[in-house]
């Protein structure tokens, strides 16, 4: 992640406690040893591999030398989504993080106004009428920011709604969705790109994409499906984030399938598939059925059985998205599972209502058709999400 916020790591050490420290968060002797290993590495920066509280920020850029800036995970990671964010929509969504993640730390940026006032800036022996310069910038700040939050979600409300609007639109459609979900960098736009002949830009780095793309994909079947690729998850993924990008990741709450995109190449991909999993958790989407691609098998030793590795309790498909091994056998699973979860259901469509009666044999299996003088009786099964569609026409198990 530093390297893709453009950041050249020059040393790193870490510390094993139970609870942070209160003030600094690290230990007061490893402090000292962060502040002369910048010293000594010519370092104008400390990235903490974690979520930092403003006070420990404060606390430890007072600690260290006058020139080094002191960023934590959260901070990082924001500042790359702001690098990548292309759309509208994103960019939005980045600039609710940031703001929300500044607010509580203001305090820091205004601490020589308050010296200059002589430390009665927000002191309480000043009284009212003789507060310093700084509190007054940093409630003047506050405030600004407050107003831009509220009108940035006011805006992102209104996205919000149209990509509801679109996402009925799709329902319309009837075609399945499948949410194609992944750590950061596991290849999903690449693989996108392979299963629509699309290009949607694509890179080795994290976060290359950040906002959702649907795509149309011929299955083998000869039927079609909707594939929808998603901002990439990350361990430890900062809460303001997950809050940001909700209605991004609310095109995964109405796909059929999720696909999730695991690059079999990287030594921690346990642990990314944790990480995945626990977002799912977050975003109350762990329930949908679940197909594993095991991706960039390209890279591998020729012969080695990437599949002895993972034990994921569904079904994984080991690929590459970049030359296209194994593609047609990932569709072939997807369209398997997909059928696993139709539900029976007994419906009889009168003859005008042929569009329900297309939508049945295109999205489910029909096991029995009986004519009659006003209509058709079909016995089958179908997607669950499908129902509503059939709903004034399902015939009950006395008629039957």
């Amino acid at each position: 992640m530093a390297e893709t916020a453009g950041l050249e790591v020059v040393g790193r050490t870490w510390q094993r406690f139970e609870h942070p420290d209160p003030a600094t968060y690290i230990r007061s002797g490893k402090v000292e040893e962060v502040d002369m290993m910048t010293r000594d590495l010519d370092a104008d920066v400390v990235l903490f591999d974690d979520e930092l509280s403003p006070r420990h920020q404060r606390e430890l850029e007072e600690a260290f030398h006058e020139k080094i800036k002191v960023i934590d995970r959260t901070a990082l990671i924001l500042d790359i989504f702001a690098q990548h964010a292309q759309t509208a929509e994103g960019q939005l969504q980045v600039e609710l993080a940031q703001l929300e993640y500044r607010l509580p730390r203001l305090t820091r940026m205004w601490t020589h106004l308050a010296r200059q006032a002589g430390g009665q800036a927000g002191g309480s022996g000043g009284g009212v009428g003789v507060r310093g310069p700084g509190e007054k910038q940093i409630e003047m700040d506050r405030r600004e920011i407050g107003r831009r939050i509220a009108t940035v979600k006011e805006e992102l409300e209104k996205v919000r709604q149209r990509r509801e609007q679109h996402r009925a639109k799709r329902q319309q459609t009837a075609l399945p969705v499948i949410a194609i979900v992944g750590y950061t960098n596991a290849g999903k736009s690449t693989l996108l790109n392979r299963l629509s002949g699309s290009d949607i830009w694509s890179a080795d780095m994290l976060f290359a994409t950040l906002d959702p793309t649907t795509r149309r994909v011929k299955m083998p079947s000869g039927r079609e499906a909707l594939f929808t690729d998603t901002v990439g998850f990350i361990q430890k993924l900062p809460t303001q984030i997950v809050a940001a990008f909700r209605a991004t990741l609310e095109e995964i709450a109405d796909a059929d399938i999720v696909l999730h995109i695991v690059d079999a190449t990287h030594p921690n991909a346990r642990e990314q598939i944790e990480a995945v999993d626990d977002t799912l958790a977050e975003l109350e989407v762990d329930h949908l059925p679940r197909v594993m691609a095991l991706n960039k098998v390209d890279r591998l030793p020729e012969g080695e059985d990437v599949t002895e590795k993972f034990d994921p309790g569904v079904t994984a498909i080991p690929i590459s998205a970049l030359t296209g091994y194994n593609i047609k056998t990932l569709l072939m699973a997807i369209e398997a599972v997909m059928e696993r979860y139709l539900e029976s259901i007994h419906v009889f469509l009168p003859y005008d209502r042929g569009d329900l009666m297309s939508l049945f044999y295109e999205r489910g299996q029909v096991e029995e058709e009986n004519h009659k003088a006003d209509g058709v009786s079909l016995l089958g099964r179908l997607p669950g999400r499908l129902f509503p569609y059939f709903e004034p026409y399902l015939v009950a198990e006395e008629e039957a």
